[in-house]
Order: structure tokens, then sequence, then C-alpha cells
């Protein structure tokens, strides 16, 4: 029987609500959809596009190295966007990212996101 197990890391903002960073079922990392909000500062790293989605990676990142994982163990990933017209502009930062065996990966616009923020990026990873 596979056992859950909730990952979480300082280096990466604590929930907003009642969800783990990420939860860890036999080898895979579900994270949940991590919003651009610097951990050091409790607020957002910046107000564009590029700069919320490199914190949202960076973010994501904390949590997978928290248990020795990568972005090269990324298989898939969700990308809500508050305007889908940010799609290339969070795409130029996204595969700084993903520069080798990108993940399958689906991106929408959505009505709104938590705390007004511009992006936010969930992932499963597997080794």
């Amino acid at each position: 029987m596979k056992m859950k197990e909730i990952i979480s890391t300082e280096n990466a903002p604590k929930a907003i609500g009642p969800y783990s960073q990420a939860n860890k079922v036999g080898t895979t990392i579900y994270v949940s959809g991590q919003l651009p909000i610097d951990p050091t500062t409790g607020k957002f790293a910046g107000e564009t596009i590029e700069e919320q989605t490199k914190q949202s990676l960076e973010n994501a990142k904390a949590i997978l190295e928290s248990v020795e994982y990568t972005f090269d163990d990324v298989v898939k990933t969700t990308v809500l966007l508050d305007d889908i017209d940010d799609f290339a502009k969070m795409n130029e930062v996204y595969a700084q990212y993903f520069k080798n065996n990108a993940p399958a990966r689906a991106a929408f616009e959505v009505a709104k996101l938590p705390l007004g923020a511009k992006v936010e990026i969930e992932m499963i990873a597997d080794k």
C-alpha cells in the first residue's frame, strides 16, 4: 500500500489554505499550484508576467529540491493565466527552466487567480 507523504519547505511560500505544498505518493510528487509569492517577503516578486512566472517556477523548484527532485523529473505542468495574452511572455521564462525533456503541459486563462496573481503553476514529477 502506498502512503502519502506531505512535502513542505521553508524555501517556498506556505499554503494559503487547507492544502499542502506538495504530496509524494510512491515516486510521484504532486506540487500544488504555486503563486508568485516570494517566501522571504510574503509578497509578489513583481508585477510583470515575467517576474511572476519566474517566482512561481522558483517556488516549485524549491519544493522539488527539498525531496531531491529536479525539473528534469517533471512529467506534467498546468499553467493558469489571468490573461492568455501573457502566454508568449510566460512561455519565454518557462522555456528557461525546461530546456531539455520538456514535460507535457496545459495552459489556460482563468477568470481570476488567488490574491490577484497573473500566473499559477502546478506540477507532477516522477523518478
